[in-house]
């Protein structure tokens, strides 16, 4: 997700020797982490070196904890059209205990550690579901009780990760100067997704072809995952703590150029109007999109009646293109900003469900259609991803901005739980065309979603009527 004052080409280069980081390790909690004012060109080379290296690992255990694997999991064991919409929505709708997270990590004197315990939870969580899976697969247990149970974890996992991600975000926003933060989160994010173009193939041969079945197989999956998911972790020890009383240089040089410098709060969240355009354009995007995005892996897999092997290697195909375009996009975005990219790249994002109402089973679909509709769809997710993100950074207060990263993220999980949930619905009990009807209506309610964008006021973005000057 998410360079100049430091030189980060290549992003090896100077890193802290292994060592240097490793006794980072022993030091206990109670440690008081460095003044993030005082940190060194080397330790911030090392800490997004290892931040890259925690994504790369990251992509691993969230490409099987969710996506196509977790949605064929999921019917594999009949889970209804209302359940997979629930799969989708519940980590949107627990987005709403972010500011909680955000209000608790802005007391704490460590983002580290506050973030390593958050997150150690979360994902240790999914051990009870593969010791259920066993069960199922050796003692024939219900089905549908372990799609009640697999929903329980997401709800339960979710709630931590709403609970860590505003100290997260705030922890990369300390890190990262803010003029390179599209080409350095550009190439966090293509490790990461080229990571995911490789795994999930091949995570999705070993489901499809394991011995004793595709939820057995599943399991298998989620345990090598879960396994990813602890050794990303471990990389965090290598990055440079952050004490969130503590502006960073970064802060500091970026507070005396701002119009306001107060710190944020609900207070001065509620009277910065430009913000609050950027919550009504985020949260409409986000319901918008979400009609239809949970669904399309559900088309190609019930409508269809395509095998998960096919639609593991579309998903690759989205990963590959949103891979080789972020570096492109990151680049681009620091140059004109994000806001102009939000707006034309939204709008090709807008009409393309459209396009997914022309494919079928045939040759054409299969071979040609479909991959280039995933091509499309990464190529293009690449910006609205990064540009969305960094835009948020660019329009916050340089200090206190967890309270605005998690209120942002409320309001997009508001959105995209409600989007989800009315498409669920919209499925299961409309009679007027199924999923197709539903890729039409949510391309219309992706337009309308775009115009609060040409309201929005972003630093040094270049106005959109002077984009082709």
């Amino acid at each position: 997700m998410l360079r100049s004052l430091i030189d980060l080409a290549p992003i090896h280069s100077k890193v802290l020797p292994i060592s240097k980081g490793l006794g980072a390790i022993a030091a206990s909690p109670e440690t008081p982490p460095k003044p993030a004012g005082t940190l060194s060109k080397p330790e911030i080379r090392s800490s997004l070196w290892a931040s890259t290296v925690d994504g790369i690992f990251a992509s691993i255990f969230s490409g099987v904890t969710g996506g196509v694997l977790l949605t064929n999991f999921l019917l594999e064991l009949g889970a209804s059209s209302i359940e997979i919409g629930l799969l989708s929505s519940i980590p949107m709708l627990v987005n709403f205990l972010q500011p909680i997270g955000a209000y608790i990590a802005d007391r704490t004197t460590s983002r580290h550690w506050y973030t390593l315990s958050i997150f150690s939870a979360s994902r240790l969580l999914w051990l009870v579901l593969i010791v259920s899976i066993g069960f199922f697969s050796w003692h024939s247990g219900a089905s549908h009780a372990l799609v009640q149970q697999t929903l329980l974890m997401i709800l339960l996992t979710h709630i931590f990760g709403a609970l860590g991600s505003p100290s997260w975000v705030s922890w990369m926003a300390a890190l990262v100067p803010h003029r390179l933060r599209g080409r350095y989160f550009g190439l966090r994010n293509s490790a990461a997704n080229f990571t995911h173009l490789l795994c999930v193939p091949l995570f999705g041969f070993l489901v499809a072809s394991w011995h004793g079945g595709t939820i057995q197989g599943y399991g298998v999956a989620l345990s090598l995952a879960v396994v990813a998911g602890i050794i990303s972790l471990c990389f965090q020890f290598l990055m440079a703590d952050v004490n969130p009383q503590v502006p960073t240089q970064w802060e500091k040089g970026r507070s005396k150029a701002d119009a306001t410098p107060e710190k944020g709060s609900l207070k001065t969240l509620g009277r910065d109007r430009n913000f609050l355009i950027f919550l009504l354009y985020w949260g409409g995007w986000m319901f918008a999109v979400n009609l239809s995005a949970p669904f399309f892996n559900l088309y190609l897999l019930q409508d269809l009646h395509l095998d998960v092997r096919w639609v593991t290697i579309y998903s690759s195909l989205t990963a590959g293109a949103n891979l080789l375009m972020l570096l492109i996009w990151g680049k681009l975005a620091d140059r004109i900003g994000n806001r102009p990219l939000l707006v034309l790249v939204g709008a090709m994002v807008a009409i393309a469900p459209l396009l997914w109402i022309l494919t079928g089973r045939d040759s054409l679909s299969i071979w040609c259609w479909l991959p280039a509709l995933n091509l499309l769809g990464g190529a293009t997710w690449a910006a609205i991803d990064l540009c969305g993100n960094n835009i948020q950074m660019e329009i916050s207060p340089t200090q206190g901005s967890s309270i605005y990263f998690a209120i942002a993220a409320a309001i997009s999980g508001l959105g995209g739980a409600l989007g989800t949930t009315a498409g669920g619905f919209f499925v299961e009990f409309a009679h007027s065309g199924g999923l197709p009807a539903l890729f039409a209506l949510s391309a219309g309610v992706r337009l309308l979603a775009l115009v609060p964008l040409f309201f929005i006021q972003e630093p040094k973005s270049r106005p959109l009527n002077r984009l082709f000057a």
